[in-house]
């Protein structure tokens, strides 16, 4: 089983790359062009912390088993806007 403190100090973890993530997205979405390598970068940490929130779930209790699964559904979320918006500038600047 988790320790309490072992996830609390993940889900923080989790809240922290889903806050920078958020900010490289509305960036991204406010310009024409976006920094490229912060928003890969960003995309990259989403991806890492996705695959520690699996490693963790095989040892959580049920309650932190629905806990990370609400933070797992949140940054597919995220991963997904962001790859669609990516492909949306990608477009836009062949088009131009």
């Amino acid at each position: 089983m988790a320790t309490r403190e072992s996830m609390e100090n993940f889900l923080q973890q989790c809240e922290d790359t889903i806050r920078l993530a958020q900010k490289h997205y509305e960036n991204g979405r406010k310009q024409q062009h976006f920094d490229k390598d912060g928003y890969t970068a960003a995309l990259q940490q989403l991806e890492t912390t996705y695959n520690d929130l699996a490693h963790l779930a095989h040892s959580a209790n049920a309650q932190q088993r629905e806990q990370l699964h609400r933070k797992r559904l949140q940054i597919q979320q995220l991963q997904n806007d962001m790859i669609l918006l990516r492909e949306e500038q990608s477009l836009n600047e062949k088009t131009f």
